[in-house]
């Protein structure tokens, strides 16, 4: 019994995954059911890497995805148009999806999941997110038994290689990202890395995954790497740390702790070097999962390329291809649609209520220059304490062009009151400029 492919791209990602399907020696026996039945591009004649019978290949990509002969449609042509729109298309005529478009997820996951549960189809998206890293999978089956309370990662690529490279060489951040572009580690726009809402799409998914409900993107706090400076690594390794783009999903355990309230957050963090994620560099991924009872677990490897997103697409395919050959679709709802594996499926209708980041309480780092002059050190604690800021430690690192470098470094507080207490202090006459505002992980995290 062959099971048909149609396959949407055939770029980087597309490409490793017809590499995989047409090659299954020793690999699992049911890759030899999987047939590649048609190819949508974009060019008839460009060249590429893999060879494929040309009249497989078609320009026309709604003709692939309304084909009666294809059982699953792979997405992997990225972006958010046309892919939301033949993605709903494959699943209005019955197919079983599987795409690693986590924009296009992240966005409009609701309209897509609410399609296919009422269409008796999957959506499988085990690439989306940390490439060939198996978490997806791991948070709806292997972990389902467990109370999920935080997850955290570093789950993009390009923002760790340029901070690892910056860590490592004393580099700032426009010198490194110049030389990551010329290598292709970073794409010619940089946006969705650096900016961070390439890293918010993914804790939008892995939230929804590790706590059942859906995420509002728009709620999601996102803050990139684009302000650090060669300074700030330098002053954080000092001081016992490393510095990441860290994604955050958790229960608000802090400020609501008896309500199902979230925390989902990305921004840069100041990790202890003694951290899991703290030794996780270049273009690696790494997912650190806080469950009851497991405890820890964490999932780490490359995050993009050709080969580990191949894998884990190829992998959706197959759990599709395994329910198929059972005929456990063949157990029907009342309204003749097949009931769906709950463990697989995402059937949760309801929103995740997720805290303002002005409520949440964390510890900062907060990098002044200011003039050499008396008093400068007393005033910053006074204003600090008259907006209910604790210090954990004040440290006039030197000078820098004629003024005093001050780092401060806070205990946990509420955001909100160490907000308004720098608002306050940029009126200082005394003060400059406060050129870096940092996260430090919190010792609730």
């Amino acid at each position: 019994m062959a099971f048909k492919v149609g396959l949407l791209g055939l770029g980087t990602v597309g490409a490793g995954t017809a590499e995989i399907l047409l090659n299954p020696a020793q690999r699992h026996p049911l890759l030899q059911d999987i047939e590649i039945h048609r190819v949508g591009v974009r060019s008839l004649d460009k060249p590429r890497s893999i060879s494929l019978p040309t009249e497989i290949l078609t320009t026309d990509l709604e003709s692939i995805v309304s084909d009666p002969a294809i059982d699953i449609i792979v997405e992997v042509i990225g972006g958010l148009e046309p892919a939301r729109s033949l993605i709903l298309k494959a699943i209005e005529h019955g197919k079983h999806v599987v795409t690693a478009n986590k924009a296009a997820i992240a966005r409009y996951g609701d309209e897509i999941f609410t399609a296919a549960n009422q269409a008796g189809v999957y959506v499988l998206l085990e690439a989306a997110v940390a490439g060939g890293i198996p978490v997806i999978e791991p948070l709806k089956q292997s972990l389902c038994a467990n109370r999920i309370q935080a997850l955290m990662g570093i789950v993009n690529g390009t923002t760790n290689y340029i901070l690892t490279r910056m860590q490592t060489e004393g580099s700032d951040f426009e010198l490194v990202l110049a030389d990551a572009q010329r290598l292709g580690y970073a794409e010619a726009d940089p946006t969705a890395d650096v900016d961070g809402l390439d890293a918010a799409d993914k804790v939008a998914i892995l939230a929804s995954l590790a706590f059942g409900g859906r995420i509002k993107l728009a709620e999601v706090y996102c803050e990139g790497i684009r302000k650090i400076s060669a300074a700030d690594i330098t002053y954080a390794d000092r001081l016992g740390f490393v510095i990441k783009l860290l994604a955050t999903a958790k229960r608000d355990t802090q400020t609501a702790p008896d309500s199902d309230r979230l925390q989902v957050r990305v921004h840069p963090t100041l990790l202890p070097k003694s951290h899991p994620l703290a030794s996780v560099n270049g273009v690696y991924n790494a997912i650190l999962i806080q469950g009851e009872p497991v405890g820890q677990v964490m999932f780490f490897g490359p995050g993009a390329g050709s080969g580990p997103t191949a894998s884990a697409v190829v992998a959706d395919i197959l759990n599709i291809a395994a329910i198929l050959k059972v005929g456990r679709d063949a157990i029907l709802r009342a309204d003749g649609t097949p009931l769906l594996d709950p463990l697989l499926a995402c059937s949760h209708q309801e929103y995740c209520t997720i805290a303002p980041i002005e409520q949440l309480s964390t510890r900062f780092y907060v990098r002044f220059l200011a003039k050499d002059s008396p008093g400068v050190i007393g005033n910053l604690g006074t204003c600090f304490g008259n907006h209910n800021v604790s210090i954990e430690s004040v440290v006039q690192i030197g000078m820098r062009e004629k003024l005093a470098e001050i780092v401060v470094i806070t205990h946990d507080v509420c955001e909100g009151n160490f907000r308004q207490a720098l608002k306050e202090i940029e009126t200082f006459e005394a003060i400059t400029s406060i050129p870096s505002v940092l996260r430090v992980l919190g010792t609730e995290d």
